[in-house]
């Protein structure tokens, strides 16, 4: 009896020793783990961190397989967390921003909610006015991945989408692996196949700003975009099927310029689009050849990103939908034009659009599709 009440008192001793014991940060962004442990939709949610051998990390959660941190150096080797998000799970349910997201199975716009293939019509959820955007109601950004982290440097995502999901046909088995490279890059592969004839248009949704989430703008940084030339929208944000020349036009950055200098000139493309929310045409000499596709710097901080893809085009967005209403993980409430998307892709209501690279993926098809952002300091 009196070594079982030893024994008992022991391990009471070691218990209290480790509750009052300060606990280690979980990652340099303090994201903590727990706070995004939940059952959602019968499957676990959690949050893993990703390191290189530069100190950069990243954090991300099997939740919309979304990038919840992302921290990178400035010039004079201070770390800043550059990517909005939240700290919890339950902002992440209740917000409905794509922060971080991985975004299908069309990323952008669809007209009218539908699309005909092979001479059947489908219509898809409308939720975005009369249109449907980034995959609809319950779009990949909001569904749980089944998530294995392959080492520090890497986690594979792994989403099956039903037949008939928010009106797309065929099952579709989607595959994402995320990678924070020794070379200071964020990878993103991307692999699908059907058993339907689909359409498809990956992308990802990270919301960047140089200086760290929480400050105030990006319109003083500059943004180059590799881009002849642009698809021009409706007031719905549907592309009226034109690839029209940027030269001479606020909408072109083939040489680097600051986001703001032309944000508020009277151009009809900027006043429809609220800013600065476009498809860019890529400038790449074959199909599913990797490009530069845009840089970005803040001089003063130093920091310095570029973005490389396979893809044949790009939407840059600048933050014009957020409006302070929104507070983000530093407990700081994000403000109007605080972030800008860089996203990897096929053109808006391509399949409205038989002039538009085909987004059709076929049975016995591998759609691919790899997107590179890159981090550096100058």
């Amino acid at each position: 009896m009196k070594t079982l009440f030893k024994t008992a008192f022991i391990l009471t001793a070691i218990a209290l020793i480790h509750s009052c014991a300060p606990k280690a940060p979980a990652n340099k962004a303090g994201i903590d783990p727990q706070a995004f442990n939940k059952v959602i939709d019968g499957k676990q949610v959690s949050l893993v961190t990703l390191t290189n051998k530069n100190g950069l990390e990243m954090t991300v959660t099997n939740y919309g397989a979304k990038v919840v941190s992302l921290m990178v150096p400035d010039k004079n080797g201070e770390m800043a967390d550059i990517v909005l998000g939240f700290n919890n799970i339950d902002d992440y349910q209740k917000f409905k921003p794509y922060f971080g997201a991985a975004i299908g199975r069309y990323g952008n716009r669809i007209a009218n909610g539908e699309f005909t293939l092979n001479g059947e019509v489908y219509h898809l959820a409308k939720n975005d006015g009369n249109n449907h955007l980034h995959g609809g109601i319950k779009g990949f950004n909001a569904v749980v991945w089944d998530m294995k982290k392959v080492d520090d440097h890497t986690v594979k995502f792994t989403y099956v989408s039903k037949d008939g999901e928010e009106g797309y046909p065929g099952e579709l088995t989607v595959h994402m692996t995320y990678q924070l490279t020794d070379d200071n890059e964020f990878k993103i592969n991307y692999e699908a196949t059907t058993d339907k004839p689909t359409v498809l248009n990956l992308t990802h949704h990270s919301y960047f700003n140089l200086h760290g989430e929480g400050t105030e703008t990006i319109n003083d940084l500059v943004l180059y975009i590799n881009a002849d030339n642009f698809t021009p929208t409706d007031s719905g944000l549907i592309p009226t099927g034109e690839i029209i020349p940027v030269a001479g036009t606020p909408m072109d950055f083939t040489t680097p310029t600051e986001i703001g200098q032309r944000i508020d000139a009277d151009y009809e493309p900027l006043i429809l689009g609220h800013g600065y929310d476009h498809n860019y045409v890529l400038n790449q000499e074959e199909p599913k050849t990797m490009v530069l596709a845009a840089t970005v710097y803040d001089p003063a901080s130093g920091r310095y990103m570029e973005v490389h893809t396979d893809e044949p085009a790009i939407q840059f967005y600048g933050g014009n939908f957020l409006d302070g209403t929104v507070v983000g993980k530093s407990g700081i409430a994000y403000p109007y034009r605080s972030a800008l998307c860089l996203e990897t892709q096929h053109y808006p209501d391509s399949p409205n659009k038989p002039n538009f690279p085909s987004t059709v993926l076929n049975p016995g098809e591998t759609y691919t599709h790899t997107c590179i952002y890159k981090f550096d300091v100058k």
